[in-house]
C-alpha cells in the first residue's frame, strides 16, 4: 500500500498546483469551464455503437476546445441505475471526452445480457472510438475505461484485453469470479436479485448464477494481473460498502501489487457502494488521478 499512497499524494499535490492562467485555480469538480472555445464548445452526441452485430445506445460528452481530447469509456453497474454522470461531467470539465454506453441486452440495447459480454462490449466501444472518434475531437491514442460495480468488473477485464489501453479505473469493482467461493445463501440471494432485473434482456437468476459459476476462473479479476501489466490502474472502494465489501478490493489489490509492472493506486475511502454521501470527494480523487495518469 505504500507505493499506492505515494502515488496518491503525488497526484493530489500536482492537482492543487494546477491553474487556468493568472494563477487562479480551477476546480472541474465544482466549477464550470471558465472560458469556452467559441468554435469548439462542449457538446453532446447521441450515438449507436455495434457489438457483435447488435446495436448499443451510447452518449458522447465532448469536452471544451479543439482537441483532440483524451476520452473515457464509462461503464455502469448492475443493472445501471447509478450511471455516475456527475463524475462524467466533472471529467468533461477537466478536458476529457466521456462515452457512456449500455451493454447488449441492457435498457433497450439489442441482444441478450450476459456477464461475459460486458467487457466485449466495452472493447467494441474502444475500437469504435479509435476508428470513428476523430470527427468528435477524440484522441484515439489516449483512451481509458472506467467502471463502477459490475462496470468495474467489465472495465478491468476489458483493460486487460486491450494492449493499446494504458489506463483503467474500477470503482467498487465487483469480482464475479469469487461467486464460487460464496456461501449458498449468498449465491441464492444474488440469483433472486437477478430475477428482478426486467430491464436486462433474457437474464434470470438461474442463467446469471450458472454463467458466473461456470466461468469462475476467467471471471476472476485476480487472474487479469498479467493483462494489466504496463497500465495505470486506480481502484477505489467504500469502507461501508455492503454490496461489494472492502475485502474484495483488498484481495484484488494484494495480487496486483505483486506485479511491479502495474502502476496501482488502491484507495479505501468513506462511503457506501455508490459513494452516496461523498460524491464530491470521489470525483476529486478520480479526476485528479486521471488528469495525471490518463493523458498520453
Amino acid at each position: 500500500m505504500m507505493r499506492a499512497l505515494l502515488v496518491f499524494m503525488t497526484f493530489i499535490m500536482a492537482a492543487c498546483a494546477a491553474t487556468t492562467g493568472g494563477n487562479k485555480p480551477f476546480d472541474p469538480v465544482t466549477q464550470d469551464v471558465p472560458k469556452l472555445a467559441p468554435a469548439f464548445p462542449p457538446t453532446n452526441v447521441e450515438l449507436t455503437l455495434n457489438s457483435a452485430g447488435k446495436r448499443l445506445p451510447a452518449y458522447l460528452m465532448v469536452a471544451n476546445g479543439r482537441g483532440p481530447h483524451a476520452t473515457v469509456v464509462l461503464l455502469h453497474g448492475l443493472p445501471g441505475n447509478e450511471k455516475n454522470l456527475d463524475l462524467a461531467q466533472s471529467l468533461r470539465r477537466a478536458g476529457f471526452n466521456v462515452l457512456f454506453m449500455h451493454y447488449r441486452g441492457a435498457w433497450g440495447a439489442e441482444g441478450d445480457y450476459t456477464f461475459g459480454n460486458l467487457s466485449r462490449d466495452a472493447n467494441a466501444a474502444l475500437e469504435w472510438l479509435r476508428l470513428n472518434g476523430s470527427q468528435y475531437r477524440v484522441d484515439g491514442l489516449s483512451l481509458s475505461v472506467l467502471g463502477h460495480s459490475m462496470g468495474g468488473f467489465a472495465a478491468i477485464r476489458a483493460g486487460a484485453r486491450d494492449q493499446r489501453l494504458d489506463c483503467v479505473v474500477g470503482l467498487a469493482a465487483a469480482n464475479l469470479g469469487e461467486m464460487a467461493e460464496r456461501s449458498k445463501n449468498e449465491v441464492d440471494e444474488f440469483g433472486a436479485y437477478l430475477d428482478q432485473l426486467f430491464m436486462l434482456n433474457n437474464l434470470t437468476g438461474k442463467s446469471g448464477v450458472s454463467e458466473a459459476l461456470a466461468n469462475s476462473r476467467s471471471f476472476d479479476l485476480r487472474n487479469d494481473a498479467s493483462g494489466l501489466a504496463g497500465k495505470a490502474v486506480l481502484l477505489i472502494t467504500g469502507r461501508d460498502d455492503t454490496a461489494v465489501p472492502v475485502d474484495v478490493q483488498r484481495r484484488l489489490a494484494a495480487v496486483y501489487e505483486k506485479n511491479p509492472r502495474i502502476a496501482l493506486t488502491a484507495l479505501e475511502i468513506d462511503g457506501d457502494h455508490s459513494f452516496s454521501a461523498n460524491r464530491i470527494a470521489l470525483q476529486r480523487i478520480v479526476v485528479n488521478w486521471m488528469a495525471q495518469n490518463c493523458r498520453y
